[in-house]
């Protein structure tokens, strides 16, 4: 990881998310039966249990609509998620976990509670929790001008 000391907070933030997302992409790809790359799991944790449109999915992990449908049909391939109409709409379609990709995404939540705790056994239990904390308010920063 290159140097932080001289990075400001917004930069300090993208290369530890970099880095710890490869980490983990890493750890699975040693451990699990079918290789995902951070995109899909960025996707498979938008739709979780859930069963939203393409179209929602698309607007939550903020890339384009054709982006998104490439990488859902590359989870189609590999058998991670089932796409099917929508009951009111057959021009809408839903995407849902299969039991193999909601098998991999629980598998992954568990492989990064392992990497929490390494953190954790590394900076300290009570500085996650600060950090958990801090990342989670609301830092007041949406719809202002910058």
């Amino acid at each position: 990881m290159q140097e932080m000391s001289g990075l400001d907070l917004i930069d300090l933030l993208g290369e530890r998310h970099f880095g710890l997302r490869r980490i983990a992409e890493e750890l699975w790809n040693e451990r699990g039966d079918v290789a995902i790359s951070n995109s899909e799991w960025f996707v498979m944790t938008r739709i979780g249990s859930g069963e939203p449109t393409i179209a929602e999915v698309s607007r939550q992990v903020d890339i384009t609509r054709q982006a998104t449908h490439k990488l859902i049909r590359k989870m189609l391939e590999k058998g991670l998620v089932a796409v099917s109409d929508d009951e009111r709409n057959r021009k809408v379609k839903r995407v849902r976990l299969t039991e193999l990709g909601y098998k991999c995404y629980e598998n992954n939540e568990e492989l990064k509670a392992e990497l929490e705790a390494r953190i954790a056994e590394a900076i300290g239990t009570d500085k996650v929790a600060a950090l958990k904390a801090i990342l989670a308010m609301d830092w007041g920063l949406k719809n202002r001008e910058t």
